[in-house]
């Protein structure tokens, strides 16, 4: 016997396996392999093209629209000709004052055949403009009704509403359509960049020597701890199942804990580590795996092993973990004995029975109730199984005779039924793509009513034809919830002839569920290390790398092939699992709509940094961008101190554009560590490199959060430069030219310069002593003064350097602060705190335009300076802010902006200053467009124009729907702009609006009143006379809750 094993199989346990492998172990093993598909030429649409002339015009009424079947497909031009058509009609309803629905019943229309599609939508709540997504919706939609009629049609499908497990395939098709050369890389395709062979384990030994052992235990215990656990007795003592243990071929103790979601809890995975059991061998662990997870959960697609790695001989390793079933029972002083595998399998084995013996079948249908009862009593809840059917098992949720009226009606069974054997009655779960939740047309019909109920909220005067049309969807709505073939819930009813027992009960399953969820997580962590030694950096909490490489679209609640778990656990889990609250699933991930915007940035920043509940990459990708931005500022400035602002700007272009790091992502191979969806978001090789770009600010994020600046600097250095001697030049830099001039400070110079001397006062108010006050005098001298020995120069240099800065210390700041805020909404609070507004405002409290240098005259080195504008005052505090980094560091501008920015963050989220008024005011009038319509937007005109070239003003007028509504007076276009819709807000009544203030108001326990005396926007008849709007009309840009 090897020094690395303590048991070896006896002959006796050989025996034992081979009767368990023959006899249960592969019973369908053919299918666990994917079929051939089907070579078939047929198209959802071409039936129906062969039979209807699409061209040919019918007299239509509201029934025959709806009667219409719509799976075909269109032309390009059809569908614009269909937009048109529906257009017309709902033009001539209004007119006349009916509803489309009165019109189409009065006058009953011809149109072209190919219209009545677009017209059923418009019925429906859709718009009449032409949709490319709806036509892709249609092509989705045709494909999965094919897919379903196939897969009902299966000769050896155990019944209509028990969906099963197909290898390589999801509910609604193929799980992979990726390209030969796609497959060949990424998680997604089971291939774990790192991963070596494992080295062989003798079949017949436990090989407990190479093996790492851990408990696996799930928390809270809701779902997963049952009453009646599935049992073993042996020895006249009862062995309870608890879980699994797990053997792994690496130590497991520096990987997080694994958090899934399921019945809307949040779950958490606990690997324990104990001293191993010894009682067992590895083929024994095989085929345990083999029978539980292929033969009756059906997990074709789970493999804990690299694919790329073939198995060639029966010593060979083919698991990177093994799961070893707990049956236990207690021992004094807290002690548990572990039930050996050997007489698991010898369990499985003796309850591999027929379910109805046909020797005891006509006892059993004469038996008194009572004696029926006890015998089903034993059933109930276990896991039986047909072999070769489709699918292979199920849960026994009662066990009924034929004494009683069945659920399904003789009509509706498919499948005939022998009435001789008891019925096994079945309650299950439709899944979601295939009930009404997933159905094309109640989603658009949800969607069209979500969005009526949401104008008629917004709307000064609701129509009574606006409420028959929302009750309308509402109806059809309840409708297709109640039909039976959309139902979720399903009862199933089947013969017991045929069934086998398993001796298993949904406790197992409950366990066993969870392992392909855990066996992705640990795999990935452990290939993460590879990419940690690919950039040079060890993590010590690894949760910073894996959220950096987790994209938005992927979700791992169930495993690469979430159908096939949720299958199993509708067939094979719990009846009754108690749910959560649903809410888990958006709480912190929804981010659309004009309301979860609002909703999101009423709150307020924590008191302390917090970790953020949002575990994909946007909000480190956020940070990532102000970094990398950081870094090429600060090594462009000193690098290059001859350089002018527009060529340092053009520089840090070139190296922060999304092309060039997705080039240097493409260099550490993130493609191979990204998680993302299986899907077709990602197939285009654009859309990947600008994931890929993304991924790589978010890898630089989380290096900084860390790390620390100095690691994320040095390591970003050596990302972007391939050489020692490019990496030496960027990572050495100068000191600034001032500094080089007088080393350790020149406040000597102070004595015999007016213009130092006056920066004095200036030190004395904010409370910092600057080593080179002459950085100081070059933050304050404007751009008309040119080289001097003073300053070398004026501030733009400077200020190129301080917007970087202040990103930075913002973007920090706000990502430890605001937990709950996506990356847009960090983005909107940002461009708030740093904006040129606040700038001038901060630079005008601080008094620096007093100390300003327009020239070096002793007598007016302040200098009468121009008219400060705001842009001028905001540059003014960034070259500021960029002095005090270069002479003080990074610290004093984390203490200056921690005293003079951020505690405004709190009033302007109050008075939801982040949202800019032109913005608003178009999110408002949003809210009152008119369904089926195309909606109108503000467009802005400039009346006229005062002043000089250099010293302008503009005078901007905003109309809606005809009406000017808003005028504004500004010293640039979008200034005037801005004034012009503040106006507008403040004298219109605004129902959107409205709700905004009373909301935040009562989120914050502040008082409000609603404002009076407000005007009520009445469209003019003749919207003709609304003027052009000229260049400010370019500057209106949708809103995005982003």
């Amino acid at each position: 016997m090897e020094s690395d094993s303590t048991v070896e199989g006896t002959k006796k346990l050989e025996e034992v396996y081979n009767k368990f492998e023959k006899r249960l172990g592969t019973r369908h093993k053919d299918l666990w392999t994917p079929n051939e598909p089907e070579s078939s030429t047929e198209t959802p649409y071409a039936v129906l093209n062969e039979e209807i002339n699409l061209n040919q015009s019918t007299q239509i009424s509201v029934e025959k629209i709806r009667k219409w079947e719509h799976n075909f497909k269109l032309t390009r031009h059809q569908r614009a000709k269909s937009s048109m058509i529906a257009k017309k009609l709902l033009d001539s309803a209004e007119k006349q004052e009916l509803s489309l629905s009165e019109y189409i019943n009065k006058k009953q229309p011809s149109v072209p055949n190919f219209s009545l599609r677009k017209l059923q939508k418009v019925l429906d709540g859709g718009d009449a403009e032409d949709s490319d997504l709806e036509e892709g919706e249609l092509d989705q939609a045709g494909e999965l009704i094919n897919m379903i009629r196939k897969n009902k049609a299966h000769k050896d499908r155990l019944h209509d509403e028990l969906w099963y497990n197909e290898p390589g395939h999801a509910n609604d098709g193929l799980l992979c359509r990726c390209s030969e050369h796609a497959k060949s890389k990424g998680i997604r395709h089971n291939i774990y960049p790192g991963e070596e062979k494992l080295p062989s384990c003798h079949p017949l030994k436990n090989n407990i020597g190479k093996l790492y052992h851990y408990r696996v235990t799930v928390g809270p215990a809701v779902n997963f701890m049952i009453a009646t656990p599935t049992t073993i007795e042996h020895n006249g003592q009862d062995y309870y199942f608890e879980g699994f243990s797990m053997f792994s071929h690496e130590p497991l103790d520096k990987i997080p804990l694994c958090d899934i979601i399921r019945f809307h809890i949040r779950y958490t995975i606990y690997l324990i580590e104990e001293t191993p059991p010894e009682n067992f061998c590895m083929r024994g662990l095989d085929l345990f795996h083999d029978y539980l997870f292929r033969e009756i959960l059906e997990l074709y697609d789970w493999e804990s092993r690299d694919p790329r790695f073939e198995i060639s001989t029966e010593s060979e390793n083919s698991r990177k973990f093994r799961f070893f079933p707990r049956f236990v029972r207690s021992l004094p002083d807290n002690g548990k004995e572990i039930l050996s595998l050997s007489k698991v399998l010898e369990y499985l084995q003796e309850n591999d029975q027929p379910l109805v013996d046909d020797d005891e079948l006509d006892q059993l249908m004469r038996c008194s109730h009572d004696d029926w009862l006890k015998y089903a009593e034993k059933v109930r809840g276990m896991i039986v199984t047909y072999p070769g059917k489709k699918p292979s098992s199920l849960r026994v949720d009662q066990l009924d005779r034929y004494d009683r009226v069945p659920v399904e009606s003789k009509s509706d069974q498919n499948h005939p039924v022998d009435e001789r054997y008891p019925m096994i009655v079945h309650f299950g779960i439709r899944p979601a793509n295939l009930s009404y939740a997933g159905d094309p047309q109640y989603q658009r019909i949800w969607r069209a009513y979500l969005k009526l109920r949401h104008l008629m909220a917004n709307s000064p005067n609701v129509k009574p034809a606006d409420k028959k049309k929302l009750r309308e969807r509402q109806d059809a709505l309840q409708k297709i919830r109640r039909a039976k073939d959309m139902q979720r819930e399903v009862t199933v009813e089947l013969s017991s002839k045929g069934f086998r027992r398993t001796g298993i009960y949904s406790d197992v399953c409950q366990h066993a569920l969870l392992l392909p969820v855990l066996t992705h997580h640990l795999r990935y962590h452990l290939c993460l290390k590879s990419l940690e030694r690919s950039i040079g950096y060890h993590f010590k909490e690894r949760k910073w790398l894996s959220h950096a490489m987790n994209h938005p679209s992927c979700h791992m609640n169930f495993g690469l092939n979430p159908d096939h778990v949720r299958n199993a656990l509708s067939n094979c889990g719990l009846r009754l699992p108690r749910y959560g609250d649903s809410s888990i699933h958006y709480k912190y991930t929804r981010k659309r709509g004009i309301t979860t915007l609002i909703r999101i940035m009423a709150r307020l920043g924590q008191h302390r940094p917090v970790l953020s509940p949002i575990e994909h990459n946007e909000r480190l990708e956020f940070l990532g961008d102000a970094v990398v931005g950081y870094f090429t500022s600060v090594h462009l400035f000193l690098m290059f101190p001859d350089l002018s602002e527009g060529a340092l700007t053009t520089f840090r272009t070139v190296l922060v554009n999304n092309q060039h790091l997705a080039t240097l992502a493409e260099r550490l191979r993130l493609d191979e560590y990204m998680l993302y969806a299986h899907g077709p978001d990602l197939c285009r090789k654009a859309d990947l490199r600008h994931a890929m770009a993304n991924c790589f600010e978010a890898l630089m994020g989380a290096i900084y959060m860390e790390g620390g600046l100095e690691t994320a600097k040095k390591l970003f250095g050596e990302f972007l430069w391939e050489t020692p001697k490019l990496r030496s030049v960027w990572r050495d830099l100068p000191l600034h030219p001032l500094q080089e001039e007088k080393p350790g400070t020149d406040r000597p110079c102070i004595k015999d310069v007016p213009i130092l001397q006056k920066l004095t006062k200036f030190e004395d108010a904010i409370g910092v002593e600057f080593n080179h006050i002459r950085i100081l005098a070059k933050a304050f001298t404007w751009r008309n003064v040119y080289e001097n020995i003073l300053t070398r120069g004026h501030n733009q240099r400077l200020e190129f350097l301080g917007d970087s800065i202040c990103n930075l210390v913002a973007s920090t700041y706000l990502f430890r602060r605001y937990p709950t805020h996506h990356e847009g909404h960090l983005t909107l609070l940002r461009a708030t705190i740093v904006n040129g507004r606040t700038q001038s405002l901060v630079a005008t409290e601080l008094g620096m335009p007093e100390y300003v240098i327009c020239n070096l005259d002793g007598e007016n080195s302040g200098g009468k300076a121009p008219e400060w504008r705001e842009k001028n005052l905001a540059d003014l505090l960034e070259a500021f802010v960029a002095a005090l980094f270069v002479d003080k560091g990074l610290k004093y501008v984390e203490g200056f902006m921690q005293v003079c920015f951020f505690p405004r963050l709190k009033e302007f989220i109050l008075t939801q200053e982040w949202n800019d008024p032109k913005s608003c005011l178009q999110q408002c009038c949003l809210t009152l467009r008119q369904e089926g319509k195309e909606p109108q937007l503000p467009t802005y005109d400039i009346s006229h124009q005062t002043g000089p070239s250099h010293a302008r003003k503009y005078v901007v007028s905003v109309y809606f729907k005809g009406e000017a509504i808003g005028t504004g007076t500004g010293e640039s276009i979008q200034k005037a702009e801005r004034n012009a819709a503040r106006t507008a807000l403040q004298e219109y009544n605004f129902p959107q609006l409205e709700w905004q203030r009373r909301y935040v108001a009562e989120k914050h326990d502040l008082p409000y009143a609603p404002r009076k005396n407000l005007k009520k926007i009445e469209p003019k008849r003749d919207e003709s006379s609304q003027p052009a709007a000229k260049t400010a009309k370019l500057d209106s840009k949708p809103v995005t809750s982003d």
